[in-house]
């Protein structure tokens, strides 16, 4: 994938250049005492991480989660991969968010919808700021 002017909007990381992605992902939370389990959609990134102590140090691939539902949202990682492909094939440059499709009728599953901002070219003359 040759996005390297695409960015996606994590749900606490900040954003992350597409072209980091090598996996997307669904899954549930355990239920926490008194709360419910909820599910996340994940992008999965080329870094790996490390937890635990050095008899039992586990690695495994970088999760970043772009948004939590209370209930599956199946089609959310095809749909998201459908748009990378899409904007890999023009040129592209911007941002992309999840959100919740609140007109989903489905009450079986959650519809996800992304949107993409891309970035206003400038205007001649117009400086900025630059580091």
């Amino acid at each position: 994938m040759s996005l390297r002017s695409v960015w996606i909007q994590t749900l606490s990381d900040g954003l992350i250049r597409v072209d980091q992605i090598i996996g997307i992902d669904t899954h549930p939370t355990p239920a926490v005492a008194g709360k419910p389990s909820r599910w996340l959609l994940d992008i999965v990134l080329a870094t790996t991480t490390g937890s635990g102590v050095p008899d039992t140090w586990a690695i495994s691939a970088l999760h970043r989660t772009l948004i939590q539902t209370p209930q599956p949202a199946t089609q959310a990682p095809a749909l998201l991969a459908r748009l990378l492909a899409q904007l890999d094939a023009i040129p592209s440059a911007g941002v992309i968010t999840a959100s919740i499709d609140t007109d989903n009728t489905d009450p079986g599953s959650v519809a996800v919808r992304f949107h993409f901002a891309g970035f206003t070219p400038s205007e001649p003359g117009d400086h900025g700021e630059y580091l």
